[in-house]
């Protein structure tokens, strides 16, 4: 069994943190970065992730999360933000780095911009927000499969309320909105959860191959 399929048995969505111990700079950042290089589509990163790190915020954030403790436990709490910014915006942003990271001439990069922007002009608001919300479960999964490796014990969390978040951490000034919440830390030792058994399917119930 190779050592990425061990910590993912490693992991599970933990109940209890330990409240002593925190994550290290070091993980801190490899999180951060392991969340930028998340793969989006067309690479445009329409999320942002803000990370809290201060027990008094944590523990106000506790009541809009449904009172689960994990949130004030973590060491840290991830959380996962689609971008209100208007999307053409969005878009020459990214061509712009493009060609300044690439040295991409205007002249290819022009058709794929303007095919882009005739993309979004044709969707609504809500079609963007959920599309914008889809990128930030995969960065999700992403973070989680870096904390398994990495052994940084986490709990995904979609049980919250958005706004109270908002308000909490000043988001709508920042132009964001909070759509996933994922308590980061260290399994308490007296955290019974940690001991359970996986219940999953058997992978040929739930893989199909087709030959």
């Amino acid at each position: 069994m190779s050592n990425t399929i061990e910590s993912l048995e490693w992991r599970y969505a933990v109940k209890k943190f330990n409240t002593s111990k925190s994550i290290g700079q070091e993980n801190l950042e490899k999180l951060k970065t392991a969340f930028n290089l998340t793969a989006t589509s067309y690479g445009l990163q329409p999320i942002k992730m803000v990370v809290v790190q201060n027990k008094g915020v944590q523990q106000e954030l506790v009541s809009h999360s449904y009172s689960q403790p994990q949130v004030a436990q973590a060491s840290h709490v991830l959380v996962l933000c689609v971008e209100k910014s208007v999307i053409k915006d969005t878009v020459n942003g990214y061509f712009d780095k493009v060609k300044a990271v690439r040295g991409t001439s205007d002249e290819i990069l022009e058709p794929y911009r303007n095919m882009m922007h005739t993309s979004f002009e044709n969707k609504t608001e809500e079609e963007i927000f959920l599309w914008s919300k889809h990128q930030a479960y995969i960065a999700l999964g992403n973070l989680m499969t870096v904390c398994a490796v990495e052994k940084i014990d986490s709990c995904p969390m979609e049980g919250f309320i958005p706004q109270g978040y908002s308000d909490v951490l000043g988001l709508e000034a920042l132009g964001l909105s909070p759509v996933l919440v994922l308590p980061v830390g260290i399994r308490a030792e007296d955290d019974m959860f940690a001991s359970f058994k996986k219940v999953r399917k058997e992978v040929s119930e739930s893989v199909i191959e087709i030959k």
